[in-house]
């Protein structure tokens, strides 16, 4: 099996398409869909990307999946859904995410009920994609709906885990829990082989370094600088939460949201024909 991954320097986030070298089976895993926030309008340079590879390889892609609902970036599943006639699937908790924005925007919470992605995966379940063979693995912390994903000697692990200078996804967010996502690392992806490959979600380029988007379980375990696998829970916890307590909300939370609890897609049009988004006052807090 065969990864190549897309760096999107706007956001720091990595999508990857995985596939079969020798049937052109594909999947996509986290496509990004640009946003500018001082015009307010989207373009499709990532997913362009993404696009003139599968053509480039004549690759087929048979499901487009999301690790969670992003806070940083619009999803471009949507997009490649119909560009590429593929199916689309996230963990199913995701239903969890998608009633506590909905509320917050002030949405009809029974239009989000998880019915806009083709396929819910619960954890350990195995999603057949061609000749690929994706195990989910339920890993929460960051959202309480966050999904990793085991193919072949590979797990992408969302934002989880990073690159171990950078050390694990933060956990602030409505129902992120540092206890959960330490639960996840240690007693899930930290049992994995020691050889697996981990692609991380993000790369931040701590100090300026260059990019660097594919790590190991070992190397994790070994060196993370937040979560060894020696790091006890309270310690990590306790690091974990004063980190977050510094950080600013992602620069497009309340954008990004309300695009993908929709799997993607724009609010509706409203009766004169424009998108708009709805900006909750004061919900991330004063």
């Amino acid at each position: 099996m065969n990864t190549k991954a897309f760096f999107d320097p706007q956001t720091f986030t990595l999508t990857y398409v995985v596939f079969d070298p020798q049937t052109k089976d594909a999947v996509v895993i986290d496509p990004v869909l640009d946003f500018d926030t001082l015009t307010w309008r989207t373009s499709t340079t990532s997913v362009d990307q993404v696009r003139a590879f599968v053509s480039d390889n004549s690759l087929n892609v048979k499901y487009i999946l999301d690790t969670h609902a992003h806070a940083d970036h619009l999803s471009g599943m949507d997009v490649l859904r119909e560009a590429f006639e593929a199916p689309t699937a996230i963990g199913e908790k995701i239903t969890a995410v998608q009633k506590l924005f909905a509320g917050a925007y002030n949405l009809n919470e029974a239009d989000y009920n998880g019915s806009l992605w083709d396929t819910l995966l619960a954890d350990n379940d195995v999603l057949k994609a061609g000749s690929i063979e994706i195990k989910a693995l339920h890993t929460p912390g960051h959202t309480p709906a966050c999904m990793s994903y085991k193919i072949g000697d590979s797990v992408f692990a969302g934002d989880a885990l990073f690159i171990p200078d950078y050390g694990t996804g933060r956990c602030d967010f409505p129902s992120g829990s540092a206890s959960d996502l330490y639960d996840s690392v240690v007693g899930k992806l930290y049992t994995l082989d020691d050889a697996t490959k981990v692609y991380v979600g993000h790369d931040y380029q701590p100090g300026g370094r260059e990019l660097r988007y594919e790590t190991s379980i070992g190397e994790s375990k070994a060196k993370n600088i937040r979560l060894t696998g020696t790091t006890s829970k309270s310690d990590f916890v306790k690091s974990r939460e004063e980190r977050d307590s510094t950080l600013s909300p992602p620069r497009l939370i309340l954008e990004s949201l309300q695009v993908n609890i929709n799997a993607g897609r724009m609010p509706k049009p409203e009766n004169n024909g424009r998108v708009y988004f709805k900006m909750p006052v004061n919900f991330l807090g004063t």
